[in-house]
């Protein structure tokens, strides 16, 4: 049986998505909302906790599409491509990590993770398919409204102030087109890879902690810092020539991470 994901005081009010963005994000003023609201799919095999969820985020403004099982959930999204999913782990026959790998088959789509273990192994396990956000049960919808919208906000192209997209060490980014290459190849990151590598080919250099990341890429001022540790891993196993031994990605002992455009060994 489910736990109760939401909470019981009956005063809680209805949410609305945040209009700025979180502080040291750098993306000034929030942009006008879009003409078409997003498409969320909320996959959960418990009745009531998709109820609850998809009337916050149909409260929000957004289009809600729902599905109780993993088949159902790919064929939602073949017939209307989702803007997010909201995906939970324990679904019966194919589990959530199974949907999400075949989700990112079809292509780039932001997933926030639903699951009732306080389990670091899960977390870490949805992280490294792809997930984007997890929220462990039981949670708030208005928290979870707030997470979806996180992620879309960072997941809709910026406008592009450089003159030039962000490059060095053959690797280049286009924020307007999320797109990512290495010495001319498109590399297939997803969202919060693409927010990471971008950040570092903005800041060369310079030495970041983990709790900085969390705070400049993910928007957080708190969070489980593992999530840092797994995207920084797969960021590295696709722009490292040898990512055992790392010459961008830098591991700085005691500080956290730091991006070498020289890419030269260390001594």
């Amino acid at each position: 049986m489910h736990q109760q994901p939401y909470d019981p005081a009956p005063a809680d009010p209805p949410p609305t998505a945040p209009a700025e963005p979180s502080a040291g994000s750098g993306d000034g003023p929030a942009a006008e909302p879009p003409a078409v609201p997003a498409r969320i799919l909320v996959v959960d095999d418990d009745p009531t906790v998709a109820e609850v969820v998809a009337g916050y985020l149909d409260r929000a403004g957004y289009r809600v599409d729902r599905a109780g099982d993993g088949p159902a959930a790919l064929a939602r999204a073949d017939a209307h491509r989702p803007d997010l999913v909201v995906l939970d782990l324990m679904l019966p026959g194919m589990d959530g990590l199974e949907v999400c790998r075949r989700l990112r088959v079809r292509g780039p789509v932001p997933v926030v993770m639903l699951t009732a273990r306080g389990d670091e192994d899960d977390r870490i396990l949805g992280l490294e398919v792809g997930a984007d956000d997890y929220v462990t049960k039981p949670f708030s919808p208005r928290e979870l409204v707030l997470r979806v919208e996180s992620v879309l906000r960072r997941t809709r192209p910026a406008p592009v102030r450089a003159p030039r997209p962000p490059s060095a060490a053959g690797l280049t980014v286009d924020p307007a087109a999320r797109r990512a290459t290495k010495h001319g190849t498109e590399l297939a990151l997803t969202l919060r890879e693409f927010d990471l590598l971008t950040f570092f080919l903005r800041h060369p250099g310079r030495a970041f902690s983990r709790e900085e990341l969390m705070r400049e890429v993910w928007g957080w001022d708190f969070g489980d810092l593992s999530t840092v540790t797994v995207h920084v891993r797969r960021l590295r196993g696709k722009v490292e020539d040898d990512p055992a031994r790392p010459r961008l990605i830098r591991t700085v002992w005691g500080v956290g991470y730091r991006f070498d455009a020289t890419g030269r060994e260390a001594d």
